[in-house]
């Protein structure tokens, strides 16, 4: 009888778990906005987002003058001066 109810719990996560999927939208890359960067078997070099809040795929709720100083360092190892 517990292995049913398991089963039964799994299959609804599952379920819902795909029905969450299907409600997000249109299935982007994860760092990137609408119209940004792909990868594909032909690139050779993966692909970097433009640093700022408009090359996100999700905006933050907030952004400060150090959010970006970091986002436009990465990937250099250098710290921005605006700490």
């Amino acid at each position: 009888m517990g292995l049913i109810k398991i089963a039964t719990l799994g299959a609804l996560g599952y379920a819902g778990y795909k029905y969450y999927q299907g409600q997000r939208g249109e299935n982007l890359p994860a760092a990137y906005a609408k119209g940004g960067p792909t990868s594909n078997a032909t690139t050779t070099l993966t692909p970097v987002r433009d640093a700022g809040v408009d090359a996100m795929r999700d905006t933050p709720q907030t952004w400060s003058k150090t959010d970006q100083a970091i986002d436009e360092s990465f990937p250099a190892s250098d710290p921005s001066g605006n700490y």
